[in-house]
């Protein structure tokens, strides 16, 4: 008689969420973060820092209410939604006695569990090495099992604890060095592709709104599509042709947060580099988002630190079929330049969308989007 072999689900930790009372978006962007990553919200506090004091970056009766709020939740985790030094890390740990995650460091377990190739692993990895250097005795949250581990690895943070500061700084090294092979070959491949005279469009944008799944509109590509922050970390060319006869490139790019980590910046810098070298940037919004015009800034900024706030762009509105009242479009349309509204979804607006590539890209008629 055979054996049944049943799965045994790990349980999702459960996260007491801390954010600023005074952030434009509610602590929405937190909250989005956190279920990508897969974590149990047990509470959502908003809170008013009065006092900035150096031990827990406020006060200590209200770090003790935090503390005591985690225990009554029984959560395994507190995420905070701003960086904490390492002190203060330790400090908290100390205080409530479990992991507590500032906004850096859930970023980047999301850019963990999401790298799928070999050149997105080597920029995670580097990435996580910087935050843990100073933070050693930190109580990390294991959530490899959970997320399945990542590609080349056995999970994050199995080992880190064990390894001592050389240690890191050797790995450091030896990651910077593979990245920079990787690099490397990037410029290869660009180069290739301008002996081939086509011009190259990139798609950028706030994560989740819908980069990927224009460029498998356009292309007739399948690169993964979830409805989750930073479903993609690679970026991706394809061919298309905006007009019959004419022939581009289409590179779908990472996706871009507010106070995105510098040690993810870095990392990431060689594949966020690409936008940098296109002739047109596609600058995905989501028309229904209610925090649209802080994500066209967040975008605009990141562009202008990788020197490419020069490149011509269009903004497209994506998810005009998610819009309650249409009546809306053409008020939202006038607040950005050169915009035009779609869904990818349905396909609404992507002919149009072809056409403004074709004229202003193939024809070099396109004027650089003026931001104030």
């Amino acid at each position: 008689m055979m054996k049944k072999i049943y799965e045994i689900k790990e349980k999702a930790k459960r996260a007491l969420l801390i954010s600023l009372a005074k952030e434009g978006d509610g602590g929405r962007e937190l909250l989005g973060l956190a279920e990508t990553l897969g974590l149990d919200i047990a509470a959502h506090e908003k809170i008013n820092i009065r006092e900035h004091q150096p031990k827990f970056g406020m006060g200590s009766g209200k770090a003790g209410e935090i503390a005591q709020n985690a225990a009554q939740l029984e959560a395994d985790c507190i995420v905070f939604d701003w960086e904490i030094t390492p002190t203060q890390q330790r400090n908290w740990e100390n205080l409530a006695n479990i992991p507590v995650l500032d906004r850096q460091e859930l970023i980047i377990k999301i850019f963990a569990s999401r790298a799928a190739t070999r050149e997105a692993d080597l920029q995670v990895q580097l990435a996580e090495l910087h935050y843990r250097l100073p933070r050693l005795a930190h109580k990390y949250i294991d959530l490899s099992r959970q997320r399945g581990g990542r590609y080349g690895t056995k999970g994050a943070g199995e080992t880190f604890l064990e390894t001592d500061r050389r240690q890191i700084e050797i790995q450091i090294k030896k990651l910077e060095k593979q990245i920079d092979d990787v690099v490397k070959q990037r410029q290869v491949q660009r180069r290739q592709r301008e002996r081939q005279g086509l011009p190259v469009c990139a798609i950028v944008g706030y994560t989740n709104a819908g980069k990927s799944s224009l460029l498998n509109a356009l292309t007739g590509a399948s690169v993964l599509v979830e409805d989750k922050l930073f479903a993609t970390l690679d970026a991706t060319t394809r061919r298309f042709e905006p007009a019959p006869g004419k022939t581009a490139l289409l590179t779908d790019t990472v996706g871009f947060i507010r106070r995105l980590p510098h040690s993810l910046i870095k990392a990431f810098r060689s594949t966020l580099e690409e936008a940098s070298y296109s002739n047109l940037l596609l600058n995905v919004l989501d028309i229904s988002d209610d925090a649209i015009d802080e994500c066209y800034r967040t975008t605009i900024s990141v562009l202008e630190e990788l020197g490419a706030g020069e490149i011509p762009v269009i903004t497209v509105l994506n998810k005009i079929d998610k819009l309650d009242d249409i009546t809306q479009i053409d008020n939202i349309c006038a607040n950005f330049p050169d915009s035009i509204a779609v869904s990818v979804k349905t396909g609404t607006g992507l002919d149009e969308l072809k056409n403004m590539i074709a004229d202003n890209v193939l024809k070099h008629r396109l004027s650089p989007c003026k931001i104030d």
